[in-house]
């Protein structure tokens, strides 16, 4: 099921896409209209959306709603840096010894389509493509074995990076948290469709050139091993996002450097998810306090 929040006729709610249909669910009782309630529903939200999709009905054409990032508004959005052995071979660092999570501001979080900013105040505009997953049950102390009951779906992350500001701290949060910089999306595959979610190619594309091609089984930190070492020190949540980090071809290490440009267009596709594509501008004015 591709899980997706929606807007149409200016109504955001919970939905499925269906070949090129969306699956409406406004005002269904059973299914919750915010993608946070709804996964934490759990089965009895899904077992009545999937009712909806087997009879065929309530379908909007997609080309009529406007798709939202998939959660819009995670409570958690987390990132791990340095989890892909060319990544790191790249970059020169070291291969950490446990991982290394960040978090990233969820104001940053945009839908596929929106414009990623190229900030006033800095010219290394960098892209990143990331398999993501996102939490479907409240949990703490999850075993490794039972880390993938805990999971809701799998999504598409750009984790836009902001480079120098990047590095102005050991955190690295600020330059991860720009405003448009966590484009999400276009939906949430969920875990019976992915059927080994450490074996899928992901590409980037700047423009139509090739920047970023690898696989999720490169992975350094798998995400079973991600999930039990987070848990054992926060209560993960529905609707928790956590990407789990790129490969090499990082524009900050191509020669010369291969920053996002206003005017450029940065397409993400993973296998068995799909396509995620923003377009880069520079950053408007409208965002002053009047």
């Amino acid at each position: 099921m591709k899980l997706v929040t929606f807007k149409h006729q200016g109504t955001s709610r919970v939905g499925a896409v269906v070949d090129d249909t969306v699956v409406d669910t406004l005002g269904e009782k059973n299914i919750p209209q915010t993608m946070l309630q709804f996964l934490a529903a759990g089965k009895q939200a899904l077992g009545a959306l999937q009712h909806i999709i087997d009879s065929q009905q309530a379908r909007i054409p997609l080309g009529e709603v406007e798709l939202l990032a998939p959660v819009p508004r995670p409570g958690k959005f987390l990132g791990i840096g340095l989890n892909y052995a060319d990544h790191i071979a790249e970059t020169a660092l070291e291969k950490p010894e446990y991982p290394t999570f960040f978090t990233k501001q969820s104001s940053c979080v945009i839908a596929g389509g929106e414009a990623i900013h190229l900030p006033k105040v800095s010219e290394k505009l960098d892209y990143e493509v990331e398999l993501a997953f996102v939490i479907g049950k409240r949990c703490r102390h999850v075993p490794l074995e039972k880390a993938h009951q805990v999971i809701a779906g799998y999504t598409i992350v750009n984790d836009v990076t902001v480079r120098d500001w990047q590095f102005r701290t050991p955190t690295w949060m600020i330059g991860k948290s720009f405003d448009t910089h966590g484009p999400m999306g276009p939906w949430i595959v969920t875990t019976d469709e992915i059927t080994d979610p450490h074996n899928l190619d992901l590409k980037t594309w700047v423009d139509n050139e090739l920047r970023q091609s690898s696989n999720t089984r490169h992975m350094i930190f798998n995400i079973y091993q991600m999930i039990a070492y987070l848990s054992q020190a926060m209560t993960l949540e529905p609707g928790d996002v956590i990407a789990t980090g790129t490969p090499s071809g990082v524009g900050v290490k191509m020669k010369p450097r291969g920053y996002m440009q206003a005017g450029q267009v940065v397409t993400i596709e993973i296998e068995n998810i799909g396509r995620l594509t923003n377009p880069v501008i520079n950053e408007p004015d409208d965002f002053l306090v009047e």
